[in-house]
């Protein structure tokens, strides 16, 4: 199978059976090089974020494999994490959480007003539709209820099951991770 990405390396053998070493030649190029690619059959798959799949599905090229979003088990966790030095955040708590409650309710807005949201999103030279069916489709208003700890278990497992990092999911949670203003900002922004 040949993917265009933007992984460099990739080792190991694969979740869901597929070594990438083996059975995968990741093509490193730009997203309309891929697009041209993919639509021209020298390519078998393209991993792509939004607005390429709706692009792709507009001018017929192709179809979705895996959808994050909406396929299990991926679909039940996070897709997205925000991080921070270590160092910057014992220096500036009031700051960090001032950061991240400005991106949590970044989300209950596009969650609650897709159409203002997409607008935004268009007003910086995207494509209205295309920013209006991100915003449909990605399940903003999830944020209370999915697990933050639970999501880096998920994908650090996947991650080791790969071969890209050694450490277990127990010692990444206990030395990366710091829930507390996100824990707070949790109780905070109950509406």
């Amino acid at each position: 199978m040949r993917l265009a990405a933007d992984i460099v390396e990739h080792k190991g053998p694969g979740y869901v059976g597929v070594d990438a070493n083996r059975d995968i030649n990741f093509v490193i190029r730009s997203v309309p090089a891929s697009i041209e690619l993919l639509a021209q059959g020298k390519i078998d798959a393209l991993m792509g974020f939004p607005p390429v799949p709706q692009e792709l599905r507009e001018k017929k090229i192709g179809h979705v494999i895996v959808s994050s979003g909406l396929d299990r088990p991926w679909s039940q966790y996070f897709c997205c994490i925000v991080a921070a030095h270590q160092e910057f955040v014992g220096k500036n708590p009031v700051a960090t959480k001032r950061a991240l409650r400005a991106l949590l309710k970044a989300t209950h807005f596009c969650s609650a007003e897709p159409e203002s949201a997409a607008r935004l999103v268009a007003a910086k030279g995207y494509e209205y539709k295309y920013a209006l069916q991100t915003m449909r489709e990605i399940p903003y208003a999830k944020w209370r209820e999915y697990d933050a700890e639970d999501t880096v278990r998920f994908y650090s497992l996947r991650l080791r099951e790969a071969g890209m990092i050694k450490s277990a999911p127990n010692k990444i949670i206990a030395q990366g991770t710091d829930w507390r203003f996100y824990n707070e900002l949790k109780r905070e922004l109950k509406s």
